[in-house]
C-alpha cells in the first residue's frame, strides 16, 4: 500500500478505522469530521476533543473508547500530510488507498483544502517556538587511526547545539561527514533565505 503521506508500514487496525468509518451516516461523519478540524486548529483544546467525541458517542448510541481509537487512526493522515506538505488532491488519494469512500474522502479532502493554510501556519509557529536554536559549536576533525582502512582520513564534523525547549535548554550532539555538513549547510541556507523573506 503506496501512500503519501508516510512511508512507514500501517498496521491493519488503521485500515479497519477507516473502512469503519464508512459506516457512518453522512451527518454523522461530516459532524466528526468538523470535530476533527476543530481540534488540529486547536490542538491545546485535548479535553475539549475528548468531551466532543464523548458527546458524539452517547448521541449517537456509540461506545467513547473505540471512537476515540478510531479518531487516533484518523489523525495519523494529517499530521503526516502537515509533515509532508501534501495538497487535498494527495489527501483524497491516501483516504481512498485506506478504504474510505469516494465522496466521504472528498470532503475530508476539501476541509483539508479549506484550513491547510491555517494549519501550516500553527505547525510552523509550534516548530519555531518549541525547537529555538540558543547556541552551535562545532569541531572538524579528520579520522587518523581506526579498524577500517576506507576510513582513514576521512573529515567529520561534530555538532553541538543548544536548543531552548519551552523554559529550559537542551544540547543536542550530531556527528556529521563532510557530504552530511555540506547538505545541512545548504538547508540552513535556504531557512535563512526563507526567513528574510518573511521578515
Amino acid at each position: 500500500m503506496q501512500l503519501h503521506f508516510t512511508k512507514d508500514v500501517l498496521p491493519d487496525s488503521v485500515s479497519t478505522d477507516f473502512q469503519n468509518l464508512n459506516k457512518l451516516n453522512e451527518q454523522q461523519f461530516l459532524r466528526l469530521i468538523e470535530i476533527l478540524f476543530q481540534f488540529l486548529l486547536e490542538p491545546k483544546e485535548t479535553e475539549r476533543f475528548m468531551q466532543l467525541l464523548g458527546e458524539f458517542a452517547g448521541e449517537h448510541g456509540m461506545s467513547a473508547s473505540p471512537l476515540k481509537n478510531l479518531m487516533k487512526s484518523v489523525l495519523l493522515v494529517p499530521q503526516g500530510a502537515l509533515k509532508k506538505n501534501l495538497t487535498a488532491e494527495q489527501i483524497k488519494e491516501d483516504l481512498a488507498t485506506l478504504g474510505l469512500s469516494e465522496d466521504k474522502a472528498a470532503h475530508f479532502s476539501q476541509q483539508w483544502g479549506e484550513h491547510y493554510a491555517a494549519l501550516s501556519r500553527l505547525a510552523v509557529g509550534q516548530t519555531l517556538m518549541v525547537n529555538q536554536l540558543v547556541d552551535m559549536e562545532w569541531k572538524f576533525g579528520v579520522t587518523v587511526g581506526t579498524s577500517e582502512v576506507q576510513k582513514v582520513g576521512n573529515i567529520f564534523l561534530q555538532l553541538k547545539l543548544v536548543v531552548r525547549k519551552g523554559i529550559s535548554t537542551e544540547n543536542v550532539y550530531m556527528e556529521l561527514t563532510l557530504p552530511q555538513f555540506y547538505n545541512f549547510l545548504h538547508e540552513m541556507e535556504r531557512a535563512k533565505a526563507s526567513m528574510e523573506c518573511f521578515s
